[in-house]
């Protein structure tokens, strides 16, 4: 997957030589690390201002496999649902400091756990990043708890 830059450039992965919005749906489908941060649900912080995580997990996102169970009728099935574009990565600081998309749109290397780095899918879960040891089926009947990340 690597591009040159220029000629004689060596070659580079591709979230290092394009934008964001210059991304093909195959190139942004690939920078997702799998944390599933953005599969849970997010309340208004009344008091602070911001956005909170909670530990309810959107009802599509397999807990197991931190991924979507209907990703391609995912906006239709939940009204609620809001996907990743470039200005909404810019514009939404609820997303973690890990998140692949915050970290390519600020010229941010991606860690070394990210599966376009590591090779394997599971790193996100063994260096704690991803969502899948808190999260909960937001229709289970378990109460909503506000979770804190560690940030680089």
């Amino acid at each position: 997957m690597p591009q040159p830059d220029a000629p004689g450039d060596t070659l580079k992965p591709f979230w290092q030589t394009r934008s964001l919005e210059e991304l093909d749906t195959a190139q942004w489908e690939a920078l997702c690390d799998g944390c599933g941060h953005c599969c849970m649900v997010h309340l208004a912080d009344e008091d602070g201002g911001g956005i909170v995580e909670t530990d309810a997990a959107c009802q599509l996102l397999d807990i197991p496999t931190v991924r979507c169970a209907d990703y391609a009728n995912r906006h239709r099935r939940v009204s609620d649902c809001q996907p990743l574009t470039p200005e909404l990565v810019r514009a939404a600081h609820w997303l973690p400091e890990t998140c692949a998309y915050r970290r390519v749109a600020a010229g941010r290397p991606l860690p070394e756990w990210h599966p376009l780095v590591s090779g394997r899918t599971e790193a996100v879960h063994e260096v704690g990043v991803s969502v899948r040891p808190v999260a909960h089926p937001e229709t289970d009947g378990k109460p909503w708890n506000i979770i804190e990340w560690w940030e680089e």
